[in-house]
């Protein structure tokens, strides 16, 4: 029986409330061995390890942290008894978490990510099935090479395109127009599609070792947004996330902000406020080409992999090649 190393962070998985209730709980109150105790049938899939590395609202998860859980993940894989990592964590920033991981951690091992939508004291909590799905992921074949991936609802997501888009069910996750990996049956496993994107072993991240990461902001573009809000984000932060409306546009003024603050240095991405579509070069709205496209990045993703890419280089052109191969 293959051995899963289980990194517990905290989150709805571990969260506790109201006997009954899925409103007003206190996400990371609960260990993780009290979870996987109530899950029996876990046993026989694989002996587990645990490792209760923080017990957060994944609102508070961090760079920091981010850093610190890529680092034990890549300790753990390469231990060769160890055959897979789980990582249970809260689902509001879970995405921003997976796609860190996605870029950082150096193995073909298979990584999976999950959580819940309801605390575990609710009645039919999803935090257990969750998790026993997971667990049978990292132990199947296939799942090696498939970079870091999230499991939620039976549906095995990519670490780069998982994204929360409901705030309210338990299926609460999806990755755009892409469709997902696969899916599963109980403790069944069925891949259809891979990510193409450069990840994990191949990852130019995955071999180095942080302890910072540059700083990097968003800003949202809205109808009458100031251009002094990217002008008040540029005097604390090497680069900008820019939100914009449509495929990642904005005002005139904002463009003249945007020119004059790329040429004192400032790295601008350009991203797009719509749930769907791709955000590509544009001659109209940056002419001069300053910014770098998002492609299919949400922001905050866009976000992760510009502070690494600011730790390898500054020139624009590079980071521009960068975020077309990742």
């Amino acid at each position: 029986m293959k051995t899963i190393a289980i990194v517990a962070t905290g989150g709805t998985i571990a969260g506790t409330g109201k006997q009954g209730k899925t409103v007003a709980y206190r996400a990371g109150e609960m260990n993780v061995d009290e979870i996987i105790q109530s899950i029996p049938m876990i046993q026989d899939i694989a002996n587990i390890k645990e490792y209760q590395l923080m017990n957060i609202d994944s609102n508070e998860m961090n760079p920091q942290r981010w850093i610190e859980l890529s680092r034990i993940i890549n300790e753990i894989v390469q231990d060769e008894h160890i055959d897979g990592v789980v990582v249970t964590h809260g689902t509001d920033t879970l995405d921003e978490t997976a796609y860190f991981l996605t870029l950082t951690i150096h193995s073909a091992k298979p990584v999976v990510m999950t959580g819940a939508m309801r605390p575990a004291t609710a009645t039919s909590a999803d935090g257990p099935y969750n998790l026993y799905q997971a667990v049978c992921l990292a132990t199947h074949e296939e799942a090696h090479h498939q970079g870091v991936m999230g499991l939620f609802s039976n549906t095995i997501y990519s670490g780069r395109d998982i994204q929360k888009v409901n705030n309210y069910k338990i299926d609460a996750f999806d990755q755009k127009a892409f469709g997902c990996l696969g899916y599963m049956q109980d403790h069944e496993v069925y891949f259809f599609s891979k990510t193409f994107k450069t990840h994990t072993l191949n990852s130019l991240f995955s071999k180095s070792s942080y302890h910072d990461l540059p700083s990097v902001g968003i800003v949202y573009f809205y109808a009458g947004a100031s251009c002094q809000l990217l002008y008040d984000m540029a005097k604390n932060h090497h680069g900008i996330i820019l939100t914009g409306s449509g495929s990642g546009n904005y005002s005139e003024e904002w463009l003249s902000a945007i020119n004059d603050l790329s040429s004192q240095g400032i790295i601008f991405v350009r991203c797009s406020r719509v749930a769907q579509g791709i955000v590509f070069d544009d001659d109209i709205f940056d002419p001069h080409h300053y910014c770098i496209s998002g492609n299919t990045l949400t922001p905050q993703k866009a976000r992760v992999l510009l502070m690494l890419a600011l730790t390898q280089t500054t020139k624009r052109e590079e980071i521009r090649k960068i975020f077309n191969e990742y």
